[in-house]
């Protein structure tokens, strides 16, 4: 990304509301129109341009807010539907893949993105996550230290980190997004809106809210085809119950010709996630 080349140093947590007083962004205003997150006024050459941002929302939310419009107002390609003003929704904010042919989807997509690289940048992320053994406690430590959301952090440690690894959104029971990195961790069958499979650590009596669960070693075909007459892979599970019903469960996915297997085919789930561990420490 050109800002990141252009502002190698850039402190972290990175000073979103001073970068966009630097990129032409006059002031950064409250949003009253119901229904919306965010929102950018700016004239048709984009010679300058005022964020909007709905008041009672959370810091984190707020800074990629303003990282997202500020994505809109950088990039020439990105029209909004009405003359000089976008105006962004919270599935907007969500938004992850665009639809085929969708050009507006295509646009809140590509502004989550630069919201997440400019917020969280990559060579920053991958230094901090280092040759650490992936936890939700680490996950949660970097959030508070880029001054993001969990749940942003969560997208990008799964993306970046180097064990295969994803993160299930629960809520109320039931499955929800799931960030992983698409080259690396297999398909996720658990279907979204349907309760956890039955046999998830998520069930496990004694799971407190606002404390990761130990990581543990689960049967791997409660979250993905597992090929019948092959060896399975290793599937760990960490869970983290949060308020208002929601929670986070981090898988972490070691294919079956993971040297843990050649060295010893008997040994237990268990023992390989030990071993595994002791790999990264």
């Amino acid at each position: 990304m050109a800002i990141l080349k252009a502002e190698p140093s850039l402190p972290i947590p990175v000073p979103i509301e001073e970068l966009c007083r630097r990129l032409d962004i006059l002031e950064i205003e409250a949003l009253t129109t119901q229904g919306f997150e965010g929102g950018l006024l700016t004239d048709r050459e984009r010679s300058r341009g005022i964020v909007l941002v709905r008041n009672g929302v959370s810091p984190q939310r707020r800074r990629f807010t303003i990282g997202h419009e500020l994505g809109h107002f950088l990039m020439p390609s990105h029209v909004p539907d009405e003359e000089g003003r976008f105006l962004c929704s919270q599935r907007d904010m969500a938004m992850l893949s665009p639809k085929e042919g969708d050009r507006r989807a295509k646009m809140e997509v590509e502004a989550n993105r630069f919201s997440s690289l400019v917020l969280m940048p990559p060579p920053r992320l991958r230094a901090e996550i280092g040759n650490r053994a992936p936890s939700i406690e680490h996950m949660l430590a970097l959030a508070t230290k880029f001054d993001v959301s969990k749940d942003a952090m969560a997208r990008a440690y799964a993306e970046y980190h180097s064990a295969t690894i994803a993160f299930v959104v629960v809520r109320d029971g039931k499955v929800g997004a799931v960030y992983r990195n698409k080259t690396r961790f297999p398909f996720v069958t658990a279907v979204r809106g349907k309760p956890v499979p039955e046999r998830s650590l998520f069930y496990r009596k004694g799971l407190r809210v606002g404390v990761p669960s130990d990581i543990d070693s689960r049967l791997p075909d409660n979250w993905i085809d597992v090929e019948r007459g092959r060896r399975a892979p290793t599937m760990s599970e960490q869970v983290y119950l949060q308020s208002n019903g929601f929670a986070l469960i981090m898988l972490w996915y070691e294919p079956a010709d993971d040297p843990d297997f050649d060295e010893d085919g008997e040994r237990t789930a268990k023992e390989r996630l030990q071993n595994r561990l002791a790999r990264f420490s």
